[in-house]
């Protein structure tokens, strides 16, 4: 991996992989909901949708056309705390690939008529999300952790925020969070030393210094939410507070996760899907951000199956709280964990959004071997410290269902 900075200060990171003919380019931008508020929740991914809708050089089907003619691949996405512009194409199509994402990221005409289109099309969007009960409850379960925290909001936003916001409000905000101390170009694939003068022609210009932007601190609430729908099935949502993504104990966290609901040999998969025939969909995961994080349960299950399904996640987290894991589970965890790192190499995709994101959120970077040996130092007892510290909370819970009579006498301090 190398690192430059540009004479504008962009930093840009390469990870040179001669042995293939592809090469995956990213813009990352650190904005996302976290920087928002109530007033303009959501702005951050329309601008993501706008970027896309032509330029003063490209139309919007120019765009799709000029990656669909050089067998490559354009997209884009928005997380809470960082949004990404990338595109996958063959190494000698990089130059066309860097000229028109750059031409998106800075000339984007952000038309009044194209924006109202898009409009409709985010409209279609939430909707499409408020008939995915399994969708829904994860943003209700952050509502429920974070509270009033930007952290708790939703990404995608509200319709009525969507339906205030004009080319000026979109304009304003790149203006204040487009910025070069928020920006990050990370580059993997078949590529030379010219790749640095490539950058530097499309994106030597970027002068928007401005600053880092700042957030409040994240806190934990342990708050329970529901939404009421008429489903088949009640989406629960459990979460405890996780680590940050600075913080060394989160290979620790990994591994635990895996252990309890991270795979089809997890505990909560055998017990509750296989052994007992309670759900089809059940498992953990873990979510960190710059100075927190969300471990999270998800099942979904009938109403009368919904109080043996929480009996059940209770008791298997408490034995772990007990126990710790077994020395199988310590060591196939670890296994497991170095398999996905070692096979994420062979894609040209995954290695840049590696490097872009550890640029754009932590500002360093760990080798392979040095991240093996960060997960080869774990030892049982620190995932039964990291376990015992996490249950010292009470839960936070969300469910989306068509009553809420299963959750109403659920103690989510049980455990503490």
């Amino acid at each position: 991996m190398e690192k430059y900075t540009l004479k504008s200060g962009l930093r840009v990171v390469v990870e040179k992989i001669p042995t293939c003919r592809s090469v995956a380019f990213g813009i990352w931008v650190k904005t996302g909901s976290r920087y928002e508020d109530l007033q303009n929740n959501g702005i951050s991914h329309f601008i993501e949708h706008m970027l896309f809708k032509g330029t003063d050089k490209y139309s919007a089907k120019e765009i799709a056309e000029i990656f669909d003619g050089i067998g490559g691949n354009v997209n884009a996405f928005t997380s809470k705390e960082y949004t990404c512009y990338y595109c996958k194409v063959l190494d000698e199509h990089l130059p066309l690939a860097v000229e028109v994402l750059s031409d998106m990221f800075f000339r984007s005409v952000l038309d009044p008529a194209e924006l109202e289109k898009e409009k409709n099309v985010i409209y279609e969007e939430i909707s499409m999300y408020e008939d995915t009960p399994d969708d829904m409850v994860h943003d209700l379960i952050a509502k429920a952790a974070f509270g009033e925290h930007p952290l708790g909001m939703t990404i995608i936003g509200t319709q009525a925020n969507l339906s205030a916001m004009t080319s000026e409000t979109l304009k304003q905000y790149m203006n204040s969070h487009y910025t070069v101390a928020n920006t990050v170009v990370s580059i993997a694939g078949n590529v030379n030393d010219d790749v640095v003068e490539l950058i530097e022609k499309h994106f030597g210009a970027f002068t928007n210094t401005g600053s880092e932007l700042a957030s409040s601190m994240l806190g934990f609430q342990s708050e329970q939410k529901y939404y009421q729908k008429k489903t088949e099935q009640n989406h629960i949502c459990l979460s405890l507070p996780g680590l940050s993504a600075k913080d060394d104990r989160l290979y620790a966290m990994v591994l635990l996760n895996n252990a309890l609901g991270g795979g089809m040999s997890s505990r909560l998969f055998q017990e509750i899907r296989e052994k007992r025939g309670l759900a089809y969909s059940v498992y953990s995961y873990h979510t960190s951000y710059q100075d927190g994080g969300l471990f999270t349960v998800y099942t979904g299950t009938a109403p009368k199956q919904t109080d043996e399904v929480l009996k059940v996640t209770m008791e298997m987290l408490a034995e772990i709280k007990d126990k710790g894991l077994t020395d199988s589970e310590l060591r196939k965890g670890k296994e497991q964990m170095k398999g996905s790192l070692i096979l994420s190499l062979e894609s040209t995709s995954s290695r840049m959004n590696r490097l872009g994101k550890n640029e754009l959120m932590l500002g360093r970077h760990y080798s392979m071997d040095e991240i093996i040996e960060k997960v080869e130092a774990v030892e049982m007892d620190h995932i039964r410290d990291l376990t015992a510290e996490m249950l010292s909370h009470s839960f936070a819970l969300a469910m989306v269902g068509a009553s809420d009579a299963p959750i109403a006498g659920f103690r989510r301090d049980q455990l503490v």
